[in-house]
């Protein structure tokens, strides 16, 4: 875990890595494969120091948002999420969010570069990267509302 914290270093030149920070970065951390709101790292970081408040988790959240360590989403709940930033791909994964149950499941293919292409080369746009979503049912909400 100490290995994978010492990997935002880099991103916060200019701001100091508290305490409060770092157990906000190993929530994180620990549960990357979560969509999770200010809440539930919260829940999460009060887990690892019972003293951190949640005030100090939105501002951190902010500042992590700011130094691109997460991107912050919004699936039309009410509710931000958050998750870790993959420096390691060039685009944003897609995601399917269930309207019943409200989980949400990450398609790690691409299937965009292509459109991306024509979109540059037709409009002369730039395009630096992109977010898709879409809404449904997910398999299990999908097979209780056709047994009903």
């Amino acid at each position: 875990m100490k290995q994978k914290l010492e990997r935002f270093r880099e991103q916060f030149k200019e701001h100091k890595m508290t305490p409060q920070r770092r157990v906000v970065l190993q929530a994180l951390l620990e549960n990357s494969e979560s969509h999770l709101s200010a809440e539930e790292v919260y829940a999460l970081a009060k887990e690892i120091d019972s003293e951190i408040g949640l005030a100090t988790i939105y501002r951190t959240l902010d500042l992590l948002e700011e130094l691109n360590i997460v991107h912050k989403l919004h699936f039309g709940d009410g509710r931000s999420r958050y998750e870790l930033c993959h420096v390691s791909s060039e685009h944003h994964h897609h995601h399917l969010v269930c309207l019943n149950c409200n989980q949400i499941l990450e398609v790690k293919e691409d299937l965009l570069h292509q459109l991306e292409t024509v979109i540059e080369k037709e409009h002369g746009f730039h395009i630096i990267d992109h977010r898709v979503q879409f809404y449904g049912y997910c398999a299990q909400c999908d097979k209780t509302k056709s047994n009903t």
